[in-house]
């Protein structure tokens, strides 16, 4: 089996050009080398715009059909809605119950968000808890990876935390011991002895090195039909301290990402005014890439500009190729062309992208059964796994009466 990669995006507005060459590139990418679980955060959206039910119910759909007018293809992706599975609130709440609050408080983007978005009531208990609900929609699918961008690689590191905190608290049945025991003399002993070494220097050094050693022991063993699956996870647990993993620690998937600001130079964002959605009708395009602001120092047509001043070669560095780059820098600096020549490449690239965005989003729009279908039948899909780790989870706490 694929290793499984869990994204999700907020449903709070139309996507844009910066939504597509931030994530939903890599998302189209990914599916081809990953079981992509990807999702529709509603409750997410909840947590800032829990005032906007309106925009969030108007832009859900909207917004599966953007991630197939990109590309993502159901039959490789399995495309869900959040909050059609109760499984998260679930285990987000049992989570919450060996959480420790601090862990919340000093996440870095809790008190920067309350900077960015002090038009928005944001001391509610949902928005202080939104990482944690966030773990629990990674784990409850076992994923091995969440792709993200460094700035974000602190909400999959919580969730690392959680996890491990969680195998610790719940991972030990009561003859815990005597279970490893059990385990290691299927073992050669040599196999045995080598275990325990490695996972007494992980647990005085926390050498890496040891540890993947260590694992690669039992995975071995495993291989060979010498160990099953539960004494497979009881080892590899053992290795680290603790009980067997019900819950997968995801890894960074650390993605390239195009960063596209917005029409004014900053940040690409609705609120903002500054963006271009996906299926931008062409003359709006247009209209908009022509209005973009340039060198603020290039008053006439004959003053000489700097590329590095201007928003409009930020679109060339993610749109146009090098020899197109280099006739822009040649013509800022020299005042060869003008503002219009250096906007129109742009333009064109732009369409030339969003035309098989509008032609596969029409097959949707036309027929909304269409995509209402493939959303419940992804929703199901994802029901199944996350049923599961439930249960998993359920027994480890006791509460399998």
């Amino acid at each position: 089996m694929r290793p499984r990669v869990l994204s999700g995006m907020r449903p709070t507005g139309a996507l844009h050009l910066g939504h597509y060459h931030g994530a939903l590139k890599n998302w189209v990418r990914l599916q081809h080398e990953y079981d992509c679980f990807y999702f529709v955060a509603d409750w997410h959206a909840l947590t800032t715009h829990y005032e906007e039910r309106e925009v969030i119910e108007k832009t859900v759909y909207d917004m599966v059909i953007d991630w197939l007018a990109a590309g993502i293809d159901p039959e490789k992706a399995t495309i869900f809605i959040q909050s059609r599975l109760p499984e998260h609130a679930e285990l987000f709440t049992l989570l919450a119950m060996g959480t420790p609050l601090s862990w919340l408080e000093r996440m870095p983007t809790y008190k920067d968000q309350i900077d960015k978005l002090k038009d928005r009531d944001l001391a509610t208990y949902g928005f202080l808890g939104y990482p944690l609900l966030q773990a629990a929609d990674i784990l409850i699918y076992k994923a091995s990876f969440v792709p993200v961008g460094e700035d974000q690689a602190p909400h999959v590191e919580i969730t690392r935390e959680v996890a491990r905190r969680f195998n610790h608290l719940y991972g030990r049945a009561a003859n815990h011991d005597q279970q490893v025991a059990a385990a290691l003399a299927k073992l050669s002993k040599d196999d045995a002895r080598t275990i325990e070494k490695q996972r007494k220097s992980y647990g005085q050094d926390g050498s890496a090195e040891a540890l993947g050693r260590g694992e690669s022991v039992v995975r071995k063993a495993r291989d060979t039909a010498t160990l099953d699956n539960d004494d497979t996870e009881l080892l590899l647990g053992h290795l680290k301290g603790s009980g067997k993993s019900v819950l997968t620690e995801p890894a960074v998937l650390l993605t390239e990402t195009s960063k596209l600001p917005g029409l004014d130079g900053d940040k690409m964002s609705k609120s903002r005014g500054n963006t271009i959605a996906m299926r931008e009708e062409p003359a709006v395009v247009t209209t908009k890439v022509r209005r973009m602001p340039t060198d603020p120092q290039r008053v006439r047509r004959t003053d000489p500009g700097d590329p590095s001043r201007c928003p409009v070669w930020q679109f060339h560095l993610v749109y146009s190729d090098a020899p197109t780059q280099d006739w822009v820098k040649q013509g800022c600096t020299t005042a060869g062309i003008g503002c219009l020549d250096c906007k129109q490449p742009v333009i064109d690239a732009i369409l030339r992208e969003q035309q098989p965005w509008r032609e596969r989003a029409e097959t949707y729009l036309t027929n909304p059964k269409q995509i209402h279908w493939i959303v419940e039948m992804g929703t199901e899909r994802a029901r199944t796994v996350a049923r599961q780790t439930m249960k998993d989870v359920r027994e480890a706490m006791g509460l399998n009466y």
